[in-house]
């Protein structure tokens, strides 16, 4: 009988080849980035850079960092997805488990009703949240960007975690039933320590896309000082949009946070949520 250790040995040798061909797809473009990035200050513009550019050196990154003040805007980005992203994640997961608790046609229409609200385009919702965070007194500042977290970012993400808490055997709410445990209890003791993957899941996707919001920016923010990474990496393209080299080096600056959230979430789900017991 084989060992279930070496039956699951392939699974993972499958997830493993697979995260390799997806990082494989987006090394060519990044690697370009990369080198377009080494180039030096003031060259003409290319169609694409060369792998191996004539002269390296690190110059760009300086203006990059110097003109752009990347690093304010690093800072300001920083504090949206360090405050925006746990509190997305906590509404979501508590919108999800109060979905279990509530009577399943109830819980079907919500469900319904949710998936409605993302059909409605964002750029719809703009104004009215302008003229909200307008006459609070709170544009140009980093609040609007902070916002969307208060429900959850997506009504996606409430619906997920919903679908991952309706997959823990029914035997472990009994458990805490019989324990006396409140529903609060219940999700913060049981629930959400079993569907870490979800989360690690859900966090990365979040600060993406937290990360890489021009929209809400470009709305909301017009001090300088308050700009994200995404606004300041825009204003750096429109001061010289033929320095090619200064706007590459601020693009990997700013893409590189975003890599690596994306490389901790995958080696989670590769190695730490692995089955048990695999070799």
């Amino acid at each position: 009988m084989t060992p279930p250790g070496r039956a699951r040995a392939p699974h993972r040798h499958r997830r493993t080849y697979g995260a390799a061909a997806v990082t494989a797809l987006f090394l060519s473009p990044l690697l370009l980035l990369l080198t377009g990035s080494l180039r030096e200050p003031g060259q003409p513009p290319v169609v694409a850079p060369p792998l191996i550019p004539d002269s390296v050196g690190t110059a760009a990154y300086d203006q990059a960092i110097r003109e752009g003040d990347l690093v304010r805007a690093a800072a300001n980005s920083m504090i949206v997805a360090a405050v925006g992203v746990p509190l997305s994640l906590l509404v979501a997961s508590l919108a999800g488990f109060a979905l279990t608790q509530l009577p399943r046609r109830v819980t079907a229409t919500v469900i319904a009703l949710s998936m409605l609200a993302m059909t409605v385009p964002a750029t719809a919702l703009l104004l009215p949240r302008f003229v909200l965070f307008r006459t609070l007194h709170l544009t140009d500042t980093l609040v609007p960007l902070i916002a969307p977290a208060l429900i959850a970012t997506s009504p996606l993400y409430p619906v997920i975690y919903y679908l991952a808490f309706r997959a823990i055997p029914a035997d472990s709410y009994d458990l805490c039933r019989l324990a006396d445990l409140t529903p609060m209890q219940t999700w913060r003791r049981m629930a959400l320590p079993q569907v870490q993957p979800v989360t690690a899941g859900l966090a990365a996707l979040t600060f993406v896309l937290t990360w890489s919001n021009v929209l809400d920016p470009m709305v909301y923010l017009y001090d300088r000082a308050a700009f994200t990474l995404p606004l300041a990496l825009r204003a750096l393209a429109a001061m010289d949009p033929h320095n090619q080299p200064v706007f590459l080096a601020a693009a990997v600056l700013t893409t590189l946070p975003a890599l690596l959230v994306i490389g901790v979430a995958q080696h989670r789900f590769l190695h730490a949520y692995g089955p048990r017991g695999a070799p």
